[in-house]
C-alpha cells in the first residue's frame, strides 16, 4: 500500500533503512551493494531527503554516512508509517494479547538493520509465555503482515543491539 504513495522503490528502501531503526546508519556504496543498484540512483534519493532534513550526513573517515534525523519534526511521524507497512505494529499487538507474562520483544536479524528481506526474527522474554497461542500466532501474523516471522523464545532479559519493541520495566 505504501508503494502507491512513495513510488520510488529506492526511497522507499531507504526510508525502512533508516526509519525502521534510527540506529542504522549507512554510506553510499554500501547502501549500493545492499539494494544491488546504481550509485547514481542511490544518490539522488539520498540527497532528495537529506535536502529535506529527513536523513543527515556527516563524515565518517573518508566516506560520507547518512541516518535518520530523529530532531525532524516527522520523524515519529514517519518512524510509525514505515513500523506500520512492515507490520511491526500489527506483530507487536497480537504478541501482546495473550502471550501471557511478556517482558520484553526484540527485532533481530535482517529487519533490524533496515534490511527488508521479507522475514522478521522476534525475540521474546518472559516467563510463563503461551506455547499454544504462539504456534497459532505465527501463522495468523504471517498472513497478515506477508512476512515469514521467526519467534525465538527467552526467559532472561537480553541486552541486544538489535531494537526493541516492547519493555515492561521502561513502558515501551
Amino acid at each position: 500500500m505504501l508503494e502507491s504513495l512513495i513510488t520510488s522503490k529506492t526511497r522507499l528502501r531507504l526510508l525502512v533503512k533508516f526509519f525502521v531503526n534510527d540506529r542504522n546508519q549507512s554510506h553510499l556504496r554500501g547502501l549500493a551493494d545492499e539494494f544491488g543498484e546504481s550509485t547514481n540512483a542511490i544518490r539522488k534519493e539520498l540527497n532528495n531527503l537529506t535536502q529535506a532534513g529527513i536523513l543527515l550526513k556527516h563524515s565518517d573517515k573518508n566516506k560520507i554516512a547518512y541516518q535518520a534525523n530523529t530532531h525532524h519534526p516527522f520523524f515519529t511521524n514517519i518512524r510509525d508509517i514505515i513500523r506500520k507497512y512492515l507490520g511491526l505494529d500489527m506483530l507487536l499487538e497480537q504478541i501482546l494479547e495473550r502471550m501471557g507474562e511478556v517482558e520484553q520483544v526484540l527485532l533481530v536479524g535482517d529487519l533490524s538493520r533496515g534490511v527488508d528481506s521479507g522475514k522478521i526474527d522476534v525475540v521474546v522474554v518472559g516467563d510463563d509465555l503461551n506455547h499454544e497461542y504462539i504456534k497459532g500466532l505465527t501463522k495468523r501474523i504471517e498472513e497478515l503482515i506477508n512476512r515469514k516471522v521467526i519467534f525465538t523464545f527467552r526467559s532472561v532479559r537480553l541486552e541486544s543491539s538489535g531494537l526493541v519493541l516492547f519493555d515492561k520495566t521502561v513502558g515501551i
